[in-house]
């Protein structure tokens, strides 16, 4: 069977593998690995981003006293992750697969450094038939440097390992023209580069994990702004995982459109290091327009106001405009002395090379 994408990244969210209860669901857990199974089978390059830890961890411990929110996730994961990552093993050994447990942080993911070696990591799993189950290390993260949620991490994923198509599995069909509890709000199949849907988006957040809709949109974007597809579905929905990598006319799910050009690995990189911004770079009108025209250019020194922080040669900064709002990020080419030393002067070498430049 000839499916549409070779490498895949699947994302599956707390609801789709709790219960109600909290407690995890068993039965909805080997649907999925069934799946994953017949896919991988077929020489599918597979990922698997899972959250559910939390959530496990919370149901078996069954603390009433209160705590801190940090101390409740390290706790709770530490038991969860131990009972989830078992129960992976023993689906997934059914189908004569073998499974290995990826704990990251999104500090790992502040330098090109541990990027590399982090997706490094990984292409030896899957270059030796592991597949890699992927979560936050919530034992060991602290609440500024977390991720959103899983849907971040799974983006991270799928845009460090240069998938084809990042599946974000939730337990709704997709991004409904309002409330996914009205019958009567459809379900938006398609949505374009730059395609307006801020009027659709429910702000509220799932059960047992910590995005919501917001979330998912938000990356989804950035990750087709890659080149790479995504399709937000129901976990949950008979045989998804199969129905919508053979392109089924009948799946009804959210499509990202991925962007159509090349876009490099360290750009891909750059996109998702605003956290880790060391500074801040102020510009004119006229250098807005000129980013964000039809024509790929760099950042240069004349269109600069004003250099917030300090941060060194080849540190992430971000870009805004002159009310403060995001333009984008990138690589800087001079530290913030010498930046600054550059202020509006003419005829100069970038500050932002296009090359390691990200534009929101």
């Amino acid at each position: 069977m000839e499916f549409r994408f070779k490498r895949i990244a699947i994302k599956i969210g707390s609801n789709v593998l709790t219960k109600s209860d909290g407690t995890l669901d068993t039965e909805s857990m080997s649907n999925l690995t069934n799946q994953i199974a017949t896919l991988y089978h077929q020489g599918i390059e597979i990922v698997v981003i899972s959250s559910g830890a939390v959530a496990s961890g919370r149901s078996i411990l069954g603390l009433n006293k209160k705590m801190d929110i940090v101390d409740q996730r390290q706790l709770y994961s530490t038991v969860g992750q131990a009972k989830l990552i078992s129960l992976y093993w023993d689906l997934f050994a059914k189908h004569h697969i073998t499974i290995g447990q990826v704990l990251t942080t999104k500090q790992n993911f502040d330098s090109r450094r541990n990027y590399l070696n982090q997706r490094n990591c990984m292409r030896v799993m899957l270059e030796n038939k592991v597949l890699p189950i992927v979560n936050e290390n919530d034992a060991v993260s602290v609440s500024e440097l977390m991720f959103t949620d899983n849907d971040e991490l799974s983006g991270l994923i799928a845009s460090m390992m240069g998938m084809e198509a990042l599946f974000i599995l939730s337990n709704v069909d997709g991004i409904y023209r309002g409330s996914p509890s009205d019958p009567k709000a459809e379900v938006i199949r398609e949505i374009n580069r730059g395609q307006d849907i801020s009027d659709f988006i429910q702000t509220t957040k799932s059960s047992f994990g910590r995005g919501g809709m917001q979330t998912k949109v938000s990356i989804a974007r950035k990750i087709a702004d890659q080149g790479i597809e995504v399709f937000i579905a129901n976990g949950r929905k008979e045989n998804i995982l199969v129905r919508l990598i053979d392109a089924a006319d009948d799946v009804v799910c959210t499509h990202f459109i991925g962007y159509r050009g090349e876009v490099s690995s360290v750009k891909k990189w750059i996109a998702h290091s605003e956290d880790f911004a060391k500074g801040e770079i102020k510009i004119n009108t006229n250098a807005v327009k000129a980013l964000m025209g039809d024509k790929a250019v760099s950042l240069l020194p004349v269109g600069v106001t004003e250099i917030i922080g300090d941060f060194e040669k080849d540190d992430i900064v971000k870009i805004v405009d002159e009310n403060g709002q995001s333009i984008g990020v990138g690589k800087v080419r001079y530290d913030s002395k010498k930046a600054r030393e550059l202020i509006g002067k003419k005829y100069q070498k970038p500050l932002v090379h296009y090359d390691y430049l990200y534009l929101e």
